[in-house]
């Protein structure tokens, strides 16, 4: 089935395209992606609307067979349109080994096709902030917004226990996250060896028999809340893309996903934890603790931001940081793993 044709059952007989173009931000700081998604434009009976199909790229994340994109993007057409302000999911399908479209059999390759968004994303915020110095009061308020809305989502309490421990372990596991990001860091880099990531990694098997006591703590989440996957209006409100990893989980898993950008925006600009960006950090942490009550959390941060400063840090991810920034960032993932409550307040010193 064309192009034409899959539209045109999926939205009816009187839908064209009339226009196909690529998205995504080519000068972005951020140098590796799961595959650049496409915008298609439709005229459907004499209205616009416009969508995004993406794919998922082959890769050494945990997607190195079919059956696991095909996997995550199945789950991200279920679990997207249950989420406030998440980005509604049309239809998924799939590409054949003739280059037909078809919505699910001889499948070879699934794509997803969800509402296109409007908005840009949040890490346009933060680089302007680095690169003018200036700090808008519409910052503060950005900041506020996404700490209530996580505060939000994380009141909603499920009986998934079960899956609040599997969050865990996937963490520590999982081709995207903590061993899959370790495997792909070259064995020949300047400012880490095979050695301490080994070291890394067993420290990140004790952190998640401390944390898996915990699986009363299970919440509703997103899953990936970094500033590449929110999408602010002018109006200041917010759509949200690529829900990932399971609809239930640990808070701290969005918490550090956020402002683990704060902190390596701030190293960035300043070499160190402090101006603008850890007024933002600690804007978000005063709101999101004082609207929870959750104090806990500061004692669950640990494994997720070891996650998140390992993704920054990586020479595949972010190929154009300082040898010096990288360094940073492990002495920042080292001390979380002997961290057992983290001051936020004081974050700076976790870097030292």
């Amino acid at each position: 089935m064309s192009f034409d044709l899959y539209f045109k059952r999926l939205f009816g007989k009187d839908t064209i395209i009339t226009n196909k173009d690529e998205l995504g931000n080519k000068d972005s700081i951020k140098g590796f992606g799961y595959g650049r998604p496409l915008h298609i434009e439709l005229d459907i009976g004499g209205e616009r609307k416009d969508v995004v199909l993406s794919t998922m790229r082959k890769d050494t994340f945990g997607h190195d067979h079919f059956s696991d994109r095909a996997q995550i993007l199945l789950w991200q057409h279920s679990a997207y349109n249950k989420l406030p302000k998440h980005v509604r999911s049309l239809d998924v399908g799939f590409f054949t080994n003739k280059e037909e479209m078809k919505s699910a059999g001889d499948a070879e390759e699934f794509f997803i096709v969800t509402e296109m968004a409007e908005g840009k994303a949040y890490a346009n915020d933060l680089d302007r902030i680095r690169n003018t110095g200036e700090l808008k009061e519409f910052d503060i308020e950005r900041a506020e917004k996404l700490a209530s809305y996580l505060a939000d989502i994380h009141s909603v309490k499920g009986e998934h226990e079960e899956l609040y421990i599997r969050k865990i372990r996937d963490m520590v596991g999982h081709g995207e996250c903590i061993f899959g990001i370790i495997d792909n860091y070259p064995d020949d880099l300047d400012y880490i060896t095979p050695k301490e990531l080994c070291n890394i990694e067993k420290g990140c098997i004790e952190l998640r028999y401390k944390l898996k006591k915990l699986k009363n703590r299970v919440c509703l989440v997103h899953g990936d809340f970094h500033p590449w996957n929110i999408l602010f209006r002018e109006d200041n409100d917010f759509a949200l893309l690529d829900r990932s990893r399971g609809e239930w989980g640990e808070a701290a898993d969005d918490v550090t996903s956020l402002t683990i950008n704060y902190l390596f925006y701030s190293l960035l600009q300043e070499g160190d934890i402090k101006g603008n960006f850890k007024r933002l950090f600690d804007t978000f942490f005063d709101l999101y603790l004082g609207t929870t009550g959750d104090i806990e959390i500061l004692k669950t941060v640990q494994l997720f931001y070891v996650f998140r400063t390992l993704v920054v840090a990586s020479p595949v991810w972010y190929p154009s940081i300082s040898d010096t920034v990288r360094r940073k960032l492990f002495n920042f993932i080292h001390n979380m793993l002997e961290c057992d409550e983290f001051e936020y307040k004081d974050a700076k010193k976790y870097f030292e």
